[in-house]
């Protein structure tokens, strides 16, 4: 199921056939980043990196040289060390680099200083990610300037440098079927989470406790971290889009807000549940939750090639306002409300955004400020949403403290649209049955 190296192999040499003659781009990896004092969190190599090498090691750079005759793919990473390994563990090492990742040629990064200048100089250009890492910024015009103090007797500095971030993150956009199905096994194991996390929740559980299950569930099945912070709101909390602090306890007639998805071998899984913490929606939560699960039905069913990125969105905004005017809680005609964004007191976010690599994945929502089209093998999630403030005095309080999203990946394919997050209860009928067997 991994991505092979002929796969790896290919996404270099269609980014470099889109760069310009007598160019080089560099690829720095991802620096290790310290938690508290000399603790590190668990590394993870930048997804652009990984994208481009399936190697998973700090301390490296990518160096790529389209139609040079030494060889195009230039690696520069740790060299072995048997006793650093003892403490860290295993370094691939230049010498083995070359085979286990099909490249042209590797050396120990401590010599990056002598060789890359002359991987850099003659060249008309440099292609980078300008902007995102101050170290490496000053370290690329460093070696730029090296190379102008020789330019009397050598060949000549770039004069031209380019983002490098657009062109590699078309390709990032459209998804293999290798990474797809990466991708639905990311969702698998995120199902079988909230699965277990719906199966033990009850009134009086803390919600860092459905937490646990979420992460115990994603790493008993493979996924060595989730994607993102998990959400686990309950009650008032679900109201809050990004709420994180997961440490209140589940009361009695609380709707549960999940999301939460892991990710697997670099892929991304995204999914959100709302349900009951008895077991059994109150007459005014299955109202918002009906209206949310059919504009989700909605957008999903705008997922489909040639459409436009906002089609889903403005699929998902009629349904909700629709269901809001029928509710009692906005009033005016729907049209009306649209073009006012009455929804916003509601609805306050798009309903999706890219998912691969990243949770927030890479690629342009618009181009030449148009909303681009969707095409086979971008992944979008689908997450539209409902939330009535505690605070919100202009609605009845039945309804205050109701905050319901369902989040689903979504594929686009020839014909239509694919869902990757299959497999967890989500109409009414599904949850409460659901959750009525796990009681009894």
């Amino acid at each position: 199921m991994s991505i092979t190296n002929r796969e790896f192999s290919k996404r270099r040499k269609d980014l470099m056939s889109q760069m310009e003659s007598n160019s080089i781009a560099l690829l720095a990896s991802a620096s290790p980043s310290v938690r508290n004092n000399d603790a590190e969190y668990q590394y993870r190599q930048s997804s652009d990196f990984y994208y481009l090498t399936g190697f998973a090691e700090p301390r490296s750079l990518l160096a790529l040289i389209p139609g040079r005759r030494q060889g195009e793919v230039v690696l520069f990473c740790q060299e072995k060390d048997k006793e650093k390994e003892l403490w860290s563990g295993f370094i691939l090492g230049p010498d083995a680099a070359i085979s286990e990742l099909g490249i042209d040629d590797a050396y120990p990064i401590e010599d990056i200083d002598d060789i890359i200048l002359g991987l850099i100089e003659g060249r008309d250009r440099i292609y980078y990610s300008m902007g995102k890492d101050d170290d490496f910024d000053d370290r690329v015009m460093e070696w730029v300037k090296v190379i102008r103090t020789q330019a009397k007797i050598g060949p000549h500095p770039p004069s031209e440098f380019q983002v490098l971030d657009h062109l590699l993150h078309e390709l990032r956009l459209i998804k293999s079927t290798a990474e797809i199905k990466l991708m639905k096994k990311a969702a698998e194991i995120s199902a079988e989470g909230h699965k277990a996390a719906m199966a033990i929740c009850e009134p009086g559980i803390r919600e860092y406790e459905l937490e646990a299950e979420l992460l115990y569930s994603f790493t008993r099945n493979g996924s060595r971290s989730p994607a993102y912070l998990s959400i686990v709101g309950a009650g008032d909390n679900a109201c809050t889009l990004h709420y994180d602090s997961n440490d209140a306890e589940v009361k009695e007639g609380d709707l549960v807000l999940i999301d939460a998805g892991c990710e697997y071998e670099y892929y991304a899984s995204d999914i959100t549940r709302t349900f009951p913490a008895n077991g059994k929606f109150t007459p005014e939560q299955k109202a918002i939750y009906e209206i949310v699960l059919k504009a989700q039905e909605a957008a999903i069913k705008a997922v489909i090639p040639g459409a436009t990125w906002d089609a889903p969105h403005n699929a998902s905004v009629k349904v909700i306002t629709k269901g809001l005017v029928k509710l009692g809680l906005i009033q005016g005609t729907p049209s009306q409300l649209i073009k006012d964004l009455a929804y916003r007191d509601f609805y306050m976010h798009r309903v999706g955004h890219w998912l691969g690599m990243d949770v927030h994945d890479v690629g342009d929502y618009k181009i030449d400020n148009h909303w681009r089209l969707l095409e086979p093998g971008m992944v979008t999630t689908i997450e539209p949403g409902i939330y009535i403030s505690p605070t919100n005095t202009k609605v009845s309080k039945k309804w205050r403290g109701i905050g319901v999203r369902i989040e689903d990946d979504v594929l686009v394919t020839k014909t239509g649209n694919r869902i990757l997050s299959t497999g967890i209860p989500k109409t009414v009928q599904e949850i409460e049955s659901y959750m009525s067997e796990l009681s009894s």
